[in-house]
């Protein structure tokens, strides 16, 4: 049961990429700078975040003693979110909401294969088998036909 509220929530958080794009367009043309708009995208995120991490924190009584992570790990995260903000706010009005939201889905597959099979960050390892190359190829080749036709 789990599983299907898991992946139901996987799906829900893909949608809310998909309204992000032509949100972050419109402001973009607004303020008349795409860089712009993914600075005040970053911010509304973090200010909420904050007040939701401060809540948390305070409603469960939880200690923050914990053991800083890797020096790189604190910026790397937010580094990449960016840029993802940033050329997604460029290209939806170039290419589509529906055509970016392909792309992006086919470059998270091949990127997420990578990772499982070197296990980068102790993600757990997983061979590059015969179906997740036909289901990549798919999914490339979908998002190809989302796009041109």
């Amino acid at each position: 049961m789990m599983g299907v509220v898991w992946s139901l929530l996987g799906i829900l958080s893909g949608a809310f990429i998909a309204i992000q794009a032509p949100i972050n367009s419109q402001l973009a043309r607004g303020l008349g700078l795409p860089v712009a708009a993914a600075a005040f995208s970053f911010l509304s995120g973090a200010i909420v975040l904050g007040i939701i991490s401060v809540t948390v924190v305070k409603l469960q009584g939880i200690s923050l003693d914990w053991k800083a992570p890797a020096p790189w790990l604190f910026v790397a995260g937010g580094m990449l979110g960016g840029f993802y903000v940033t050329l997604s706010t460029i290209l939806t009005p170039r290419i589509g909401a529906a055509a970016l939201m392909a792309f992006l889905v086919a470059g998270q597959l091949l990127a997420g294969m990578l990772i499982d099979r070197v296990g980068f960050l102790g993600v757990a390892v997983r061979e590059i088998s015969l179906g997740r190359v036909a289901g990549a190829v798919l999914l490339l080749a979908g998002a190809l036909l989302v796009r041109l036709f």
